[in-house]
């Protein structure tokens, strides 16, 4: 029996480097309504649900669940693994397709491509953006069984991990079997997910070059690298650290 695959986006309003990012404009849309599009054009997904919080300042993301149409799922601000976790099981999904709201240009073949590798693989956890990184990042997909979800939500008792959900299963491969995609061309020098106001506006230049919808990653990448200086505005950005895939204990 095939599997139910949900994709899951999550989203806040309280980012801290550019807060409320996800309300904001790209081409006259929010950004997030254009990751929810572009992540619903994902044949092998059955659904695509907005993971949230349930502060109150995330009432706005919300009402614009409300407004479109979207599945929505609400839980801790801080235990994204937890959040993940609870909305997996609200979907009934069998896998789980994780997306950030701050990557305007997710593509919906590369979420194809993952969710093939993981099951052709018949794995527990697959991505795209497993170091040595070889996609622009902006472009992240996992893919994680329901069991390995559960199961971290479970054993992980660390807080910083469990804030970024997955990386107590990447920490432990001995366990939960794992597999990536690669890009045929090493372009990991491109950033391309939205976290400072120099990263929004390489992302509106690129939008605003190859038109509104649909275009894919490729497009995306030759725009920037026809315009080499559009990719200098974000390249002093430094990406938020991620807990160390180390083997520290976490059960």
């Amino acid at each position: 029996m095939r599997q139910r695959i949900v994709a899951i986006v999550q989203a806040r309003t309280g980012s801290t480097r550019l807060p409320g990012k996800v309300l904001l404009p790209i081409l006259g849309e929010p950004m997030l309504v254009h990751v929810m599009r572009r992540t619903g054009r994902a044949r092998l997904v059955d659904e695509v649900v907005l993971a949230t919080t349930t502060l109150a300042e995330d009432d706005r993301l919300a009402a614009l669940a409300d407004d479109n149409g979207w599945p929505i799922s609400r839980g801790s601000a801080t235990d994204l693994l937890r959040r993940y976790a609870d909305a997996a099981r609200s979907a009934r999904a069998d896998a789980v397709v994780r997306i950030t709201s701050d990557c305007p240009l997710i593509d919906p073949e590369l979420i194809d491509a993952t969710i093939d590798v993981f099951t052709k693989a018949s794995a527990d956890y697959a991505s795209n953006a497993l170091e040595p990184r070889t996609f622009p990042r902006g472009l992240d997909v996992e893919v994680v069984s329901r069991v390995a979800l559960e199961a971290a939500d479970r054993d992980d008792v660390d807080p910083a991990s469990r804030e970024h959900a997955t990386p107590y299963i990447r920490r432990h491969p001995e366990r939960f079997v794992q597999a990536r995609l690669d890009a045929e061309n090493d372009a990991s020098d491109q950033r391309w997910t939205v976290d400072t106001p120099e990263d929004l506006e390489l992302v509106r230049r690129i939008y605003s070059a190859v038109g509104n919808e649909p275009f894919g990653w490729r497009d995306a990448l030759r725009v920037a690298k026809a315009h080499p200086d559009w990719s200098a505005l974000n390249r002093h950005v430094v990406q938020k650290e991620v807990p160390a895939l180390d083997s520290r204990a976490t059960t």
